[in-house]
């Protein structure tokens, strides 16, 4: 303890590190508060790290030493404070729509588009013909109607928040009647009972987990009954001895009493995707023209889109919504409405939206593309760093993700990166801390760059990234 207290006492106060050279340096660029908090933080990280070491102190420890180690210290905490957390990263993981890496990702095509939008004032809720206040769903409800089918349409923060809505604003204070099989948990435990109670609605389970019958709805209608609730599963499957209950068949049981139906898709996609080779998927238009009252789904997922929770569907029920008070507390913002005008106007040409919507165009990659892919990679590596790393193509499976699509793997290509002296873990690590993160997947000890998810131009980020790893661990900077 005696050893402790020596060292404890030379640590510097804060006035001492306020006037060093390097630290009066930072006072041009950041607020000398911030400055100053930060050398207390650092001061007393480096008091508890003494307090607790175990082993012996270095006798060599000298007062300038320490002081320029907190300095150091104090100079990379108060640059990490101000500089954005939130950044852009290489998905290598081969997950398409990745919730915690940000889900779809927009055309790179609308950066001046929705530059304009956000740089300057928009006609969001204004009028230009009538010269006079207008609906900020007007941007986006003709081509929502145009591409769906649907009477009327409207958008707001995301899925969850769309059936909380719809709920609150068509079955408050009533029963909704939904089968066991669909009350399904979504994203960050969030569960379709919990959405519902908050609506005001009064949960009614029919059927079983794995069947439920047309009767076994009819039989729970009463004078009480605000809406019939079809969930689609699209983030696990039940398969086998299993029945479901078909939208036409809801729909027609809905006009029998006169009650509205309701379907979340979840994902939800405006194009059939098994024509590429995916399982079979519900689109958005189908529910409509089933006969579905009111529709909704994600706009950052399948969609391609910005995140959004998306309702379509009849008139009556559309313009209900639209008045009820969450709606505002819900409400979508400019950059997200001129972001996801965009992006349904690219579906009025199917081809186009393929080719240029990126979730769209990872999902249905070729298997000649991906082995192009995989090849540029794998010759980007080798060309930079030759027998010093190991790697290797190998065929691999990406998933959609995002809820979707969750029996389906998407067969790929990746490539094996292994560096010697640095295990696989440590490896992974260091591509995540890149200055463009890195993120990555092991499978059976072995690192993989899945190309399937990998955009344009990323493939030097990578090389960059391993050269600069190899050379760290080497030494040679050359």
């Amino acid at each position: 303890m005696q050893e402790k207290n020596w060292v404890l006492r030379k640590l510097p106060a804060v006035d001492i590190v306020l006037n060093s050279k390097k630290i009066k340096e930072l006072e041009g660029l950041y607020p000398k508060e911030i400055i100053a908090d930060t050398i207390r933080e650092v001061i007393e990280r480096e008091r508890q790290k003494i307090l607790k070491w175990e082993g012996k102190m270095e006798e060599e420890l000298d007062d300038k030493r320490i002081l320029d180690n907190i300095v150091m210290n104090v100079i990379i905490w108060v640059e990490k404070k101000f500089k954005p957390s939130l950044k852009r990263v290489v998905n290598a993981t081969g997950t398409v729509l990745h919730t915690n890496l940000g889900r779809s990702i927009l055309p790179a095509s609308i950066r001046e588009h929705l530059y304009s939008i956000i740089s300057g004032y928009s006609s969001l809720e204004y009028d230009i013909d009538k010269g006079e206040r207008g609906s900020r769903y007007s941007h986006v409800e003709p081509i929502l109607c145009s591409l769906t089918g649907a009477e009327g349409a409207m958008v707001v923060n995301n899925n969850a928040g769309a059936v909380l809505l719809v709920l609150s604003a068509i079955a408050s204070g009533k029963e909704v009647i939904i089968s066991r099989g669909q009350l399904v948990e979504i994203g960050g435990s969030f569960r379709i009972p919990e959405v519902l109670a908050q609506s005001g609605a009064k949960l009614i389970e029919v059927g079983t987990t794995n069947k439920t019958y047309l009767r076994d709805y009819e039989e729970k209608i009463n004078e009480n009954t605000g809406a019939l609730l079809k969930v689609h599963t699209s983030n696990y499957a039940i398969c086998g001895f299993t029945s479901a209950v078909k939208s036409e068949e809801l729909v027609f049981l809905g006009q029998k009493y006169d009650i509205p139906v309701i379907e979340d898709l979840g994902s939800g996609t405006l194009i059939d995707l098994s024509k590429y080779g995916l399982s079979p998927e519900p689109t958005v238009q189908q529910s409509i023209k089933a006969g579905i009252d009111v529709v909704t789904f994600s706009g950052d997922k399948l969609l391609g889109g910005p995140q959004g929770g998306i309702i379509v569907g009849k008139r009556k029920y559309i313009d209900r919504i639209k008045k009820h008070p969450l709606t505002r507390a819900l409400r979508v913002d400019k950059m997200t409405l001129g972001a996801l005008e965009y992006v349904l106007k690219l579906y009025v040409d199917e081809s186009k939206a393929l080719k240029e919507i990126p979730t769209l165009k990872m999902l249905t990659l070729s298997p000649e593309k991906i082995s192009e892919r995989a090849n540029e990679l794998y010759k980007a590596i080798k060309e930079r760093l030759g027998k010093r790393v190991k790697t290797d193509i190998i065929e691999t499976y990406s998933i959609v993700g995002g809820g979707a699509f969750p029996v389906d793997k998407l067969p790929s290509k990746g490539v094996s990166v292994s560096i010697p002296g640095l295990s696989v873990c440590d490896l992974e690590k260091r591509l995540r801390l890149n200055e463009i993160p890195i993120i990555t997947r092991i499978e059976k000890d072995l690192l993989i760059l899945d190309v399937r998810s990998i955009q344009h131009g990323e493939v030097e980020i990578i090389a960059d990234a391993l050269m600069s790893i190899v050379d760290s661990i080497t030494g040679d900077n050359n």
